[in-house]
Order: C-alpha cells, then structure tokens, then sequence
C-alpha cells in the first residue's frame, strides 16, 4: 500500500507535537483536545470525548457493502513521569515528563489511518477509533469500558499495536494467545518490638524477618510454579529505620508479580500472604498483607489474530511476521478490552533504539507509514 506522503508527513509532525507536550495518566487535557480537533478536521461522523473521564472515540462510516461489521481501534495517549534524555529537537517540553513508551507514535499512527479511511470510505461496516487515556498504571481501558464504550458504539471487535524495540523495523509480531503478563503489587509491613542494637535478645527484630521473608519468598517461583509456565516475583523496595543502633519495629517490602496463567496469578497471591503471615508468627512478629490485582493477563482471541496476523502479512509480507512469538512479561491494561470484546493486540519493529521507559528513548518516525498501513489494511482488507 502506497500512502499519500503528505499525509505520512503530517503524521511525523503531529507525532512530535504529542512528544514535545507529554501528559499522563487521565489528565491528557491538551493532548485529548488536539486530537478531537484533528478528527473533526479530517470528517468523521462521530467525535466524541469524556468517555472514560478524558477518553475520544471517532467514528467512520464506510462506503461499501455490506455494512454489518464495526471495528475498533485503540491508541493510547498518556505519557510517563520521567524526565527525558534524548536532546532531540521536540524532546518534552514538560520536565518531568516524557513520552517513553511510544504513545505518541501510536496516536500519530492511528490518525494517519483514520484520516485515510474519513478521505477515501473504501470499506464495508463502521471503523471506530478508540484514543485511551491512563495505560500506563491508570487502567484507561477498563474505565473506558465500564463507561459503555462497546455498547455505545456497538463495537464488535477491537484491536491495538504497540511499538517493540529491538524487532526490526517492517517486521511484527503476536500470537493467537497470550501476550502479555498480569500485573499485581504487594505491600508487606513486619511488625516486630524495636530496640537498642546493643541488646537485640530484647527486641523482635524486624530487620531479620523480613530477611527471611523476602528469601522465602524467592522459593515461590523457583520452588512452586512449573518452569515452562513463566512467572516473576520480585522485591523492588525495603524501607526500614534510620539508625546505626536502633533496631527498627517496622519493615515495609514492596514488591510485584507477574504471571501469564490464571492458575499461577492464584497461587502466588496465596503464598505470599501464607509465607509472609506464617514467617512472621515464627519469630514473634506480625505480617500485615495488602495484595493489589492489577491488569491481567492480555490474550489475544485466535480468529482475530489470524484476521490481524493476515493484514500485517498483506502490509509487510509474510516473512516479516512472526505467527507465534513467546510471551513477556510486561502488562497493557488492552486486556481489559480483550476481555468484553473479541479481538488482537500486535507489536511492530521499532529498531535498534533504546527499550521502552528509558530516558533516551524515542519512536522511531521511520515506521509510521507500516502501522498506518496496518490500520488502513485492516479495516479495508479481506476478513481472513
């Protein structure tokens, strides 16, 4: 597919207006207004904003028969609080903030698409463009969802990218399953009798609890979960004291897990609050658990991958398509989408740039014209 190298021109620019004035979570004020003024510039038969708190949905009216079909499509629009290295020219004007993760890309991407198919209306059913707010910890999706989206716009199938470094530009990748992993978080408070360092026989120490805690805690995976079924439990904060000879009463941990399978997400919940109670009780301290569910696990549905699959093969041939790839561990709260509705999530080459929530890294322009392709094929292509 050949596009209008105006309009990959325009996508470019708008990519780095979203980079230079980065947002986050649900308070994308500016962002969601610039892109509800776009969509309207570009004809849609539908714009409108607020659901999900500062969520924008678009809709496309196609031209052809029949007209029975309505898709979705998300892009995410918030940043993350991090203050960028890049020196680039529409580096963040926000300190503080940053595009970090390519939603500003994505955005410009699914634009490109919507202002393609408001121009040209070569497609059967309705296409629905989704612009989400707070992917990143906020839950964007699942708000945008209790706020009626689906039914709203009578969406019967949806779908989202999300840019990989280190894959190849031109190239993608998904699977007909699982993609992602289920986020959850815990906090983990020792509460012992503090004391003078001198005299530790008369305290509880909290210290040496929680070292015990935190090693039992490593057996769970190791230990506990089969090892072709891939989980992470990781403890990323110990807060403690403030003296060389106090004996703290308190140790806070905090840590977070991730698992691909329902069963695994269960079962560490349950030993982190058994081995952390139990652990406690041994040597005369408290435990106090609070275990917080996060995203879970996106998983793609089979006919819509091979639907999704097909359309990235029809863009960048079939060789750049990778059908099956492995899972990883990083969560999309997409799949609270994937969950009300059937559909696909797919990632694209970004090429050799820094990861994802670094400070040097930047979406790479270069593949704008591949996703929006991708959107554009999708929703115009052939349903198989």
């Amino acid at each position: 597919m050949i596009l209008d190298k105006d309009l990959i021109a325009a996508a470019t620019a708008w990519r780095h207006e979203f980079h230079r004035h980065p947002e986050i979570l649900f308070d994308v004020d500016r962002t969601s207004a610039r892109v509800a003024d776009l969509l309207r510039s570009f004809g849609c038969d539908e714009v409108t904003t607020g659901i999900g708190r500062s969520g924008i949905v678009a809709v496309i009216r196609g031209g052809l028969a029949p007209a029975s079909r309505t898709i979705g499509i998300r892009a995410d629009m918030d940043a993350l609080p991090i203050i960028e290295a890049t020196a680039l020219p529409y580096a963040s004007a926000v300190h503080g903030h940053m595009h970090a993760c390519g939603h500003d890309g994505h955005m410009a991407i699914l634009l490109g698409a919507v202002k393609h198919l408001a121009a040209t209306r070569a497609f059967p059913g309705t296409f629905v463009a989704i612009f989400q707010p707070a992917e990143e910890g906020g839950g964007g999706a699942k708000v945008m969802a209790e706020d009626g989206l689906f039914e709203r716009f009578g969406i019967e199938e949806v779908y989202a990218l999300h840019n990989m470094p280190g894959m190849e530009v031109g190239t993608f990748g998904l699977s007909s399953g699982v993609m992602l992993a289920a986020s959850d978080r815990f906090n983990i408070k020792i509460i012992g009798n503090g004391g003078h360092a001198a005299r530790p026989h008369e305290t509880v120490d909290t210290i040496m609890v929680a070292n015990h805690v935190v090693s039992a805690l490593q057996m769970i995976v190791s230990r506990g979960i089969d090892p072709i079924d891939p989980a992470v439990l990781s403890i990323t904060s110990i807060h403690a004291g403030d003296a060389y000879n106090v004996i703290p009463s308190e140790v806070v941990l905090k840590g977070t897990s991730r698992t691909l399978s329902y069963a695994n997400r269960d079962k560490i919940e349950g030993r982190v609050q058994a081995i952390a109670t139990s652990i406690a009780k041994v040597f005369g301290a408290e435990a106090e658990i609070e275990y917080r569910r996060g995203y879970p696990s996106t998983v793609n549905h089979p006919v819509q991958a091979g639907i999704l699959g097909n359309a990235a093969a029809r863009v960048a041939g079939h060789a750049a398509v990778q059908r099956e790839i492995a899972p990883i561990l990083a969560s999309e709260d997409f799949s609270y989408m994937l969950q009300a509705r059937p559909g696909a999530f797919i990632f694209m080459g970004n090429g050799k740039t820094a990861p994802l929530h670094h400070p040097e890294y930047d979406f790479n322009d270069v593949t704008l014209p591949m996703g929006i392709a991708l959107w554009v094929d999708l929703v115009t292509g052939e349903r198989n």
